[in-house]
C-alpha cells in the first residue's frame, strides 16, 4: 500500500506556510491545462487548495476530475490571489504526484452549485456528499449535537437509550410495523418518539433524561419531513412549565452561539396559540415580517350581502405595494391556496389612486369602504386579500398560508435573520380532519391546565393544556408539554378519547400500571435535530441535512428501498403479501 502520509489538510494552508514542504491528499475538483503548466484544485473535507504542476519538470500521471491524489510540494505565494478561496493567497508547486485511486466521470457536478435533479443527487448520494456545501451542513449538524450534549451534561441530565423495537401505540401518525419471527402474527412497532419510555424514566426517578433519538412515522412527506428522523429528546421531573422553557432557552442560546456565532436574546417571546392563529394564521408563525390578519367583521356587521351576512368569519391581510402586479391570472394562482383550505376563492381589493377597486367594492357602503381602508391601513398600490367562511380554521390558516407565500414571492424576509419564539397554551383536543373524531393536539399524556379540568367531559374542545412549541423562522423546531401524572386524570382523558378499558390495557397497560407507583410531576420536549440543522445551515429542504434520506415518495433512490423480499423470508415470518386491487 502507498505511504498515505499527509502533513496538512487542503483547506488549512495560508501565507504563514510559505516555503514549507507539504504533503496533501484530496480529490481533483477542477483541472486547467495550459501546456507546460497544469493547475489542479484539490479538495478534501477541510477545503480546496490550488496545485501548480510544471509538466516539463516532473513526471505527471494521467489525472482527471475526482481522481484521488497525494501531492508533495512547496507552498508558494500566488501572483494573483483568489479571494473566493480561504487558501486563495497560496498554491502548492508540486514535486511529486501519486494517484491513490482513479474515478469514472461522475454523473453529477461535485461543487456547491450543481445542475443535477434531486433524485439523481440522491441516487449518487455518496458523490453528492462530497460537495463542500453538503459537508458544511453536516459539520453544522455535528456542532449542534455537540453543543446539546455539553449543555445538557452540564445541567445534570443523564443520557439514556430507549428501545427501537417497541409496542404499537396511537401517537398521531401510522406506525412502521416489524413482524416477529418468534411470535408469528405479532408485531413490534418502530417508535414515533420515545414518549412513553422517557416518562417511565421519570417514574424511575432519573429526574433529568435526554437522548439523541431516532423516530419513525409513516406519514405523507414534504420538504421538511422524513419517515425516519432524529430528535434531541428531553424530560425532567419537578419543574414547572416556566422552568422547562427557561432551561431550554439556555440550550438554544448555546447552540446558536457555538454553531453560527449568533447571539440569541433571552427570554424568548411566548405567544398563546389562540393569538398566533388569530394574528398570523399559523401555530408556527414567522414574525420576521408583519402582515397580521385583521378581522373585518365589525366593519361589515351591517352589510346585507349574502357573501358577508352568511359567513361567520371575515378576515384580511394587507400586501403592500403589489396591487399593480396582481393580475387576474395571479389572483387565480393565489386562489389555489384558498382551495386547499376549503374556500372557493379569496376576495381581492386593490387600493389605487385613493380608491378601492375590485368586484366586491360595489357591495360596500362609503362608511364600509372607509372602515376597510382604516382597519387595514391601506396605502396607494396596496392589495387587500379577504377570506370568508363559517369555519374559523379555514379563514385563519388560509390567510396564514397566503402570508407565507407572499413573503417568499416578494422577498419580505431579511436574509440571515432568525426569529425564535414559543407558542404556548395549545388546546388539549382537536377534531380529526379524516374521521371527525376527537383527537389529542399533541398526545394523550399531555396535562390539561388545572382551571379547565371541570370541562373535560362537557366541553373538551375548550380545554387547554400545559404545552409549548419552539418556533424558528416559521418552522416548528420542537415541542413538548407537562405530562399527566395523576392516574385519575389520565383515565378521564382516555375516556374522552373513546378508549375502552380493553383498548387501554392493550395499548397502554404497562404505562397505566406505572402511574400507580408514585409518579412525579414531570414534563419535557423534543427538538427536531434535522429541522434545527436545516434552519442553521440555511436550506429549506430537510433532505439536505440527512446523510441518506428518502425522496417524497418515501423511497431511497440510492439503495432502492423499500423493495420486495424473498418468499422464504416472508414464510419465515408467517406473512403473505396481498396484491393491492
Amino acid at each position: 500500500m502507498e505511504n498515505l502520509v499527509r502533513t496538512h489538510h487542503c483547506g488549512e494552508l495560508r501565507l504563514a506556510n510559505l516555503n514549507e514542504k507539504v504533503t496533501v491528499i484530496g480529490w481533483v475538483a477542477k483541472r486547467r491545462n495550459l501546456g507546460s503548466l497544469l493547475f489542479l484544485d484539490l479538495r478534501d473535507r477541510y477545503g480546496i487548495v490550488q496545485i501548480l504542476i510544471k509538466t516539463d519538470e516532473i513526471e505527471v500521471p494521467e489525472i482527471r476530475n475526482e481522481y484521488l491524489l497525494q501531492v508533495e510540494g512547496v507552498v508558494n505565494k500566488k501572483d494573483v490571489p483568489n479571494k473566493q478561496l480561504e487558501t486563495g493567497d497560496i498554491e502548492i508547486v508540486a514535486s511529486k504526484i501519486n494517484v491513490i485511486n482513479t474515478s469514472e466521470n461522475p454523473p453529477i457536478v461535485i461543487a456547491d452549485e450543481t445542475d443535477a435533479s434531486e433524485d439523481i443527487r440522491l441516487k449518487y448520494r455518496y458523490l453528492d456528499l462530497r460537495r463542500p456545501i453538503m459537508q458544511k451542513r453536516f459539520i453544522t449538524r455535528a456542532k449542534i449535537v455537540k453543543a446539546a450534549h455539553e449543555y445538557l451534561d452540564a445541567h445534570d441530565f443523564i443520557e439514556v437509550e430507549t428501545p427501537i423495537l417497541t409496542l404499537s401505540t396511537p401517537e398521531g401518525a401510522r406506525d412502521y410495523l416489524v413482524p416477529s419471527r418468534v411470535h408469528k402474527g405479532s408485531f413490534y412497532a418502530l417508535p414515533q418518539s420515545p414518549q412513553l419510555f422517557k416518562q417511565l424514566l421519570m417514574v424511575s426517578g432519573f429526574e433529568r433524561y435526554y437522548q439523541i433519538a431516532k423516530c419513525f412515522r409513516d406519514e405523507d412527506l414534504r420538504a421538511d419531513r422524513q419517515p425516519d428522523f432524529t430528535q434531541i429528546d428531553i424530560e425532567t421531573s419537578f419543574l414547572s412549565e416556566d422552568e422547562i422553557l427557561t432551561l431550554t432557552e439556555g440550550m438554544i442560546q448555546k447552540i446558536y452561539k457555538d454553531v453560527i456565532n449568533y447571539d440569541v436574546k433571552l427570554p424568548l417571546r411566548r405567544i398563546p396559540y389562540d393569538v398566533a392563529v388569530d394574528e398570523y394564521g399559523s401555530d408556527k408563525p414567522d414574525t420576521r415580517f408583519d402582515m397580521k390578519l385583521k378581522s373585518l367583521k365589525e366593519v361589515l356587521k351591517n352589510n346585507e350581502a349574502d357573501l358577508f351576512k352568511l359567513n361567520k368569519y371575515i378576515k384580511a391581510i394587507k400586501a403592500e405595494n403589489i396591487a399593480d402586479v396582481t393580475s387576474r391570472k395571479v389572483q387565480d394562482e393565489y386562489n389555489l391556496t384558498a382551495n386547499k383550505f376549503n374556500m372557493r376563492s379569496f376576495i381581492f381589493v386593490k387600493y389605487v389612486n385613493n380608491e378601492l377597486e375590485g368586484s366586491v367594492v360595489k357591495l360596500l357602503s362609503e362608511e364600509e369602504k372607509k372602515g376597510l381602508i382604516d382597519t387595514l391601513e391601506l396605502k396607494n398600490n396596496d392589495l387587500a386579500i379577504i377570506a370568508v367562511s363559517n369555519i374559523k380554521k379555514n379563514v385563519d390558516f388560509g390567510l396564514g398560508a397566503m402570508r407565507s407565500l407572499l413573503a417568499k414571492k416578494f422577498n419580505l424576509i431579511k436574509p440571515d435573520t432568525y426569529d425564535i419564539l414559543w407558542v404556548v397554551n395549545f388546546p388539549l383536543f382537536e377534531k380529526s380532519e379524516e374521521t371527525g373524531e376527537i383527537t389529542p393536539c399533541h398526545h394523550p399524556f399531555t396535562r390539561p391546565v388545572d382551571e379547565d379540568l371541570d370541562k373535560l367531559e362537557t366541553e373538551p374542545y375548550k380545554v387547554y393544556s400545559y404545552s409549548y412549541d419552539i418556533v424558528m423562522n416559521g418552522y416548528e423546531a420542537g415541542g413538548g408539554s407537562l405530562r399527566i401524572y395523576d392516574q385519575d386524570v389520565q383515565k378521564r382523558i382516555f375516556k374522552v378519547l373513546g378508549f375502552t378499558e380493553e383498548d387501554i390495557r392493550r395499548k397502554f397497560g404497562f404505562f397505566v400500571d406505572a402511574l400507580k407507583y408514585g409518579t412525579p410531576p414531570h414534563g419535557g420536549l423534543a427538538f427536531g435535530l434535522d429541522r434545527l440543522t436545516m434552519i442553521l445551515s440555511g436550506t429549506d429542504n430537510i433532505r439536505d441535512v440527512i446523510a441518506f434520506p428518502k425522496n417524497l415518495s418515501a423511497v431511497c433512490p440510492m439503495s432502492q428501498a423499500p423493495k420486495p423480499v424473498d418468499e422464504a423470508q416472508l414464510k419465515d415470518l408467517g406473512i403473505a403479501v396481498i396484491e393491492k386491487e
